[in-house]
């Protein structure tokens, strides 16, 4: 086995010792002489040495070359570390293994054990845990593309302190963005993998498979209708590297793999400490609400500790992390109307104690109308702005009806001279939101014995996050001034608490064959607390703090993984088996519910003249305003578990030939079964160019959030309020609507590519292109409006429209990811690093749309899957990403640069764009669908930083994100523009004939698009950094 180990893995990089050491080879001559030292190897079984090779924490190294200094002697650590080579005493071996330094040793015996350490090695060429099951295979080496990211350096360079954040600014094919004013999302942050959903990656921790979020994303934002992992949740100071398989795998990993996989390896060092503490803040001319200075500080303090636990090869790593960080606010000043008359009336009666609003719950049905006509009169002629027009229309009035025209006129300016209060006094908060984090995270491993260790590894993740929603106005029904007279800015409180833990066994048994056996637990829970807010049908007797429920989510996996590489075949096959559960907390009932003026919950049946309005008639809603907690109906406990096999081979056909075909099978107790198999295969066409290739299907079950996710939440369009029901996909209401049940996602994936590599100027290239066909995809539909069949179930929710999860379309995707990596020893005290990565990427819907003949009848299918949804799907994360990183080390100096370019995005929302007065539509299924939409250009974001090593524990960095203050193009503010409103006859779109308003800006809040972000609206962010390392 260790023979074809030497064919496999004695690379070019081997051969560059040589070189170094006065080998002048030619490639010919590389070839030949790897041939002759396996003969050697071979035919010569005298004065051999044998060892084994292990790295700092005691791990066994395979792939270690091992070279006999000054001949053409060589071999190969075999996949538990050990070799064997022809020598003798006094000989020198070399000891090379990427990504540590390499060692000299002089052979004083017949067994010479080696250590490694910690060294500068390059990234690309490491061994990999994911895309193949042989534990020896590099990344050039591999038949699917892969990505390394060292952490060592990428956690400490930029301004990035998470996971999100930082795979948004190195990896191309990765996006991730904060979302602003779309409820939970503002605390989680949605990451998607080539432009596909955050349930189609799979991201594992060491390997094993990895909880998702409790949270499903239902907002307006990139990502909309799916569930994501929580990556924010791990710290990325505990991390090693992290891989990122960009090919579809749902044959090797099973469900979710379809747009690739992330692995997360968990850091092993010991006898060292290490300490990172950060400070960061927004100094940008946009900070503020557009005034200047600094907001978003960002405070963070990380340690690692690690040490072995009293016995060879054990050890113990520790990771706590701390991070404070405040909200940004990128909102103008606001416009329109803040204060109508009746506002500034009440406000003078207040001030002499009296509250209006406490005199009438149903202003049409009250018998103190006598009293409010004559209170309203009264205070009428001390709002000194009134015109004689306007006061003499009050004194006239003798009804509340009059009243109601009388006083139905904007008196914000002359109200807030007299409040002492300026516009942006009522601005939404724009931006990050705020958050407290503290994280724990461990791993470890014990040796039984030579061939049996235990080992476990997971962490807790405690954050709490404020964020914000629309303002309440005082004009507005939604808002209650009998408490808040000036409106208010109600706010969303999360809890997410989550946990993971892993342990497991493993090691050899029968005859070299390797096995593992693991169980891993994860929970995630998400829980709202609403602050600041009212139930406006309360009136007075509102609590202006809610619980409003929670979401949670548990998951635990066993599984069972054995391998052996018997000469040049690899073989592994496993089993696993899932359990997971999802729930939903309901809230207090003044969270969600809506009361008539005599304090009874609002049901279809309650007359109108009993429901509460405000002085002008309007209905108040119900439930406590930004976010209605979870009702009592929507509480619940759903499972299921699923059972899987596997079987993996990888065969080695000849030296420069690699085939790998995997299958697996699995059933799900709610879905049925599914098999999915994958080919991929590599060729060497010389010692530094591979072509691979890959083809595979795959699957992904709807996640148990989509099936029995329900909700009423408020949602703006185009500036309303609307509330919005999202119920499960099997409810009584999406069965009337004839909404289909749901069922599995399919996949086919195709990837073609190269690899290569230029030893002389230490380049490597990789380039890959993509195709993935996805089948029934898993989409959040738009909002159905009530029909007399189905308002009473509106009601009940207390909704006005509904949402659903539906297999509304097929999709495909298509792409090239291209990487180059180069690195300079321009002398020896100076080094240059640079790499240069892009992905070009397309995704579109193909075909018809999936609606029942229900659907069609009633011609609801555009609703089904809206123009918007078709936005978020294709165009709303940017499909052109390029990063170029450089690098370079001179002496205690580090100087770092990054230039990134997000490429150009669309707005689901519409508009007159080209200034033409119309909004653009076209005819979609018979109906007259518009499609002007918005698209925000590209731009290149500039990360700089500069580190300097105070002493030999010690290192300052200093460093900016987005160094030119870079923003998103601004988005459209007010406009009239006539509609598109049906068919004619003939065929042709017609139009209203009159405009109506449309502003983007949602009255100057939204200076830029609240729906898409290629990368943020916070501006230039600088930092300073100290790492200490004892």
């Amino acid at each position: 086995m260790y023979l074809r180990l030497q064919k496999v893995l004695l690379t070019p990089f081997a051969f560059t010792i040589l070189l170094a050491n006065g080998n002048n080879l030619t490639a010919a001559e590389n070839t030949k002489n790897r041939k002759n030292i396996i003969q050697t190897n071979q035919n010569k079984q005298t004065d051999l040495v044998k060892g084994k090779v292990v790295d700092e924490t005691g791990a066994s190294l395979p792939g270690v070359t091992v070279l006999v200094i000054g001949t053409k002697k060589g071999a190969v650590t075999d996949i538990d570390g050990n070799y064997t080579i022809e020598a003798k005493v006094g000989d020198v071996l070399q000891f090379s293994y990427v990504g540590l330094q390499t060692k000299t040793v002089t052979v004083n015996g017949s067994t010479v054990n080696v250590t490694l350490s910690g060294g500068s090695g390059e990234s690309l060429e490491n061994v990999v845990i994911i895309g193949s099951r042989n534990p020896t295979r590099t990344v050039t080496e591999s038949a699917v593309p892969i990505d390394v990211i060292a952490m060592k350096d990428i956690a400490t360079q930029g301004a990035q302190t998470n996971l999100n954040q930082i795979l948004n600014m190195v990896a191309p094919s990765f996006t991730s963005n904060t979302q602003t004013v779309a409820d939970g999302t503002d605390h989680l942050d949605p990451a998607q993998l080539r432009g596909l959903g955050p349930d189609q990656v799979l991201v594992l921790v060491n390997g094993k498979r990895r909880h998702t979020s409790s949270l499903v994303n239902i907002n307006g934002t990139p990502g909309r209708g799916s569930v994501g992992t929580d990556l924010n949740a791990i710290p990325a100071f505990a991390l090693e590297k992290i891989e990122v398989l960009r090919d579809g795998a749902s044959a090797q990993y099973g469900s979710d793999a379809i747009a690739g996989v992330i692995n997360l390896n968990i850091k092993k060092d010991t006898k060292k400490i290490d300490i990172n503490l950060f400070s960061g803040s927004n100094f940008s001319r946009n900070a503020n609400d557009h005034r200047g200075g600094n907001d978003g500080n960002n405070y963070q303090m990380d340690v690692n500790y690690g040490t072995n636990l009293g016995k060879e090869k054990s050890f113990i790593n520790l990771t706590g992390s701390l991070q404070l960080r405040d909200a940004t606010s990128r909102a103008n000043d606001a416009t329109g109307t803040i204060y109508n008359a009746y506002n500034a009336i009440e406000q003078r009666a207040s001030e002499d104690g009296i509250n209006i609003n406490s005199l009438y719950g149903n202003i049409t049905n009250t018998s103190n109308s006598a009293q409010i006509i004559s209170l309203i009169k009264n205070y009428a002629p001390k709002v000194s702005y009134f015109t004689g027009a306007q006061q003499t229309n009050i004194s006239n009035a003798t009804t509340i009806s009059q009243l109601q025209t009388a006083l139905n006129f904007d008196a914000t300016d002359g109200e807030l001279a007299y409040r002492k209060l300026e516009r942006r006094n009522f601005n939404m908060r724009i931006g990050q939101s705020e958050f407290k984090s503290v994280q724990f995270f461990l791993n470890a491993a014990y040796p039984i014995n030579d061939k049996l260790e235990v080992y476990v590894f997971g962490g807790t993740s405690y954050r709490n996050g404020e964020s914000a929603g629309f303002f309440r106005r005082p004009n507005q029904s939604r808002s209650y001034t009998g408490l808040y007279l000036n409106g208010f800015l109600p706010e969303i409180h999360s809890t997410i608490n989550d946990l993971s833990a892993a342990t497991g066994l493993r090691g050899t048994i029968f005859k070299d064959w390797h096995f593992d056996l693991s169980n891993t637990y994860g929970r995630n829970s998400f829980d709202y607390n609403i602050e600041n807010t009212v139930n406006a049908t309360l009136r007075e007797g509102s609590p202006t703090e809610f619980d409003a429920g929670g979401l949670r989510f548990a998951q635990n996996t066993t599984n069972f993984d054995m391998s052996k590489k018997i000469n040049t075949l690899n073989i592994a096959f496993g089993a696993e088996y899932r359990y997971e559960q999802y729930g939903i907390n309901a809230g207090v009932p003044d969270s969600y519910s809506q009361y008539d003026i005599n304090g009874n919950v609002v049901t279809g049946t309650t007359p109108a003249n009993i429901r509460v309005t405000d002085f002008y008639g309007a209905a108040r809603p119900g439930g406590a305003q930004v976010f209605p907690g979870y009702r009592a109906e929507n509480a619940k406990t759903e499972k299921r578990n699923s059972m899987a096999l596997y079987a993996d081979l990888e065969l080695d056909v000849t030296e420069k030939w690699l085939l790998n075909g995997a299958v697996r099978f699995e059933n799900y107790s709610d879905f049925g079964s599914t098999t999915n198999f994958k080919i991929a295969t590599r060729y060497k066409l010389t010692d530094n160019i591979n072509l691979r290739g890959a083809f595979s299907t795959g699957f992904r079950a709807p996640s148990l959030h989509q099936i029995y996710y329900e909700s009423t939440a408020t949602q703006f369009t185009g500036g309303v309020p609307f509330e919005v029901g999202t119920f499960s996909n099997d409810s009584e209401i999406a069965k009337l609507l004839g909404i289909p049940k749901l069922k599995q996602e399919e996949s086919t994936s195709v990837s073609a590519g190269f690899t290569a590599k230029i030893p002389s100027a230490n380049l490597t290239i990789t380039a890959d292109a993509y195709y993935i066909k996805i089948n029934d995809r898993v989409v959040l539909t738009d909002q159905f409006t009530p029909t007399p069949l189905t308002q009473p179930l509106y009601d009940q929710a207390g909704a006005n429209a509904a949402t659903f999860f539906a297999n509304a379309i097929d999709t495909e995707s298509k792409g090239i990811d291209v990487v180059l990596t180069n690195k300079m020893n321009l002398n020896e005290n100076l080094t240059l690093k640079n790499d240069l990565s892009g992905t070009f990427s397309k995704t579109r819907k193909i075909g018809n749309i999936h609606a029942s003949p229900i659907l069609e009848a009633a011609g609801q299918v555009n609703t089904y899957f809206s123009e918007s949804s078709r936005i978020y799907l294709e165009e709303a994360v940017p499909r052109v990403k390029v990063n170029l990183t450089n690098g370079l080390t001179y002496k205690k100096f580090d100087f770092f640069l990054r230039n990134v370019y997000f490429g150009e995005v669309t707005d689901p929302n519409v508009a007159d764009v080209n200034g033409d007065g119309f909004v653009g539509a076209t005819i979609v299924n018979g109906k007259a669908v518009e499609n002007e939409h918005p698209v925000w250009g590209g731009r290149v974001i500039t990360d700089m930083s500069v580190g300097f090593k105070i002493s030999p524990i010690a290192k300052i960095i200093i460093g900016a994100n987005n160094i030119f203050d870079i923003y998103p193009d601004k988005n459209l503010g007010p406009q009239t523009a006539r509609r598109a409103n049906g068919v004619d006859a003939n065929g042709n779109i017609t139009y209203a004939a009159t405009p109506t308003a449309i502003d983007l800006s949602n009255q100057n809040q939204f200076v830029y698009s609240r729906n898409v972000s290629q990368f943020g609206q916070n501006g230039r962010f600088v930092f300073a950094r100290l790492s200490l390392s004892f």
